[in-house]
Formats: C-alpha cells, structure tokens, sequence
C-alpha cells in the first residue's frame, strides 16, 4: 500500500495525541504547583502589607537571598528583621504582569510591584521589576531568592 500525505498526516496526529496523553499527568501537576506557589505569593504580598515576621518565617527558606531594588542584599533573619521593624509601612501593594513557570521543585515569578510605603511620615511610590525563586521544600513552597529592579 503506498504511503500518501493523508496517511503522513493521519500518523503525525496519532503520534502527537500520544505525547500529549503522556504529558497530561505531569500538566496536572504543574498546575497544582502553580496553584500553591501563587497562593504562597499572595500571603508573601499581604505578610508584606502586615509586617508579619511570624508569616515571612514559614514562607522563607533559611537560605533566603533577599535583594531590594537599590542593591541591598540580606539573607532571612536581616530580612525578616527590617520587613518588621516599622520604620517603614506599606500602604498598599499590587502585584500585576505576573508571569510564573515550575522547573522541576523550583518556580520561576516575575511581576511588577506597585504601591506606596510610609517612611516617618514620608509617602513613597514604589513602582518596580521583581524576580522570585520559590523551592519545594519538604512539601512546602519556600521563598529562596528574592531581586528587585527598578523600573
């Protein structure tokens, strides 16, 4: 029997409904780590708004790299320290243009900030780039390096 286009196009589409069955499993459970990681992005955001060094202790990881937008570096137990030593308050915060991508028991997130902070009676608009790498760890997304940039 000769081999025709129908038949090539007929193989191409049985051999990729195969690879996409194949991937479902593991489609399903990015999503479910996309969901986890953005819930942990969220209750970041909003530890952020309360100054919670209790909730930025359980969504951190011990080796936290934390850099802020004007080159600052701290590791957890500095950034944990200065996020809740009131000299600074945030107004609000938003969080859009959110892009995020599971690598294997780590996730890549990308979004801009925008908000105000509180500085002694001193409003602040903040307006700026942030890269996040959250890890799996033991079960848990853990926020393992944190960069900002200005916008």
């Amino acid at each position: 029997m000769p081999i025709n286009r129908r038949h090539m196009a007929l193989a191409g589409a049985v051999a990729l409904s195969a690879i996409a069955l194949d991937f479902r499993p593991a489609r399903a459970e990015a999503t479910k780590d996309e969901a986890a990681v953005a819930r942990a992005i969220e209750e970041f955001r909003a530890a952020m708004m309360a100054a919670d060094g209790r909730a930025f202790e359980g969504l951190c990881a011990a080796q936290l790299s934390y850099g802020h937008s004007a080159g600052k570096i701290e590791d957890k137990a500095e950034f944990i320290g200065s996020a809740g030593n009131g000299k600074s308050v945030w107004k609000f915060i938003t969080l859009s243009n959110q892009t995020l991508r599971i690598v294997g028991d780590d996730a890549i997130v990308r979004h801009v900030l925008t908000g105000e902070t509180d500085s002694d009676g001193k409003i602040t608009p903040i307006h700026i780039g942030i890269l996040m790498v959250w890890q799996k760890q033991a079960g848990d997304w853990k926020l393992l390096a944190r960069q900002a940039v200005k916008l």
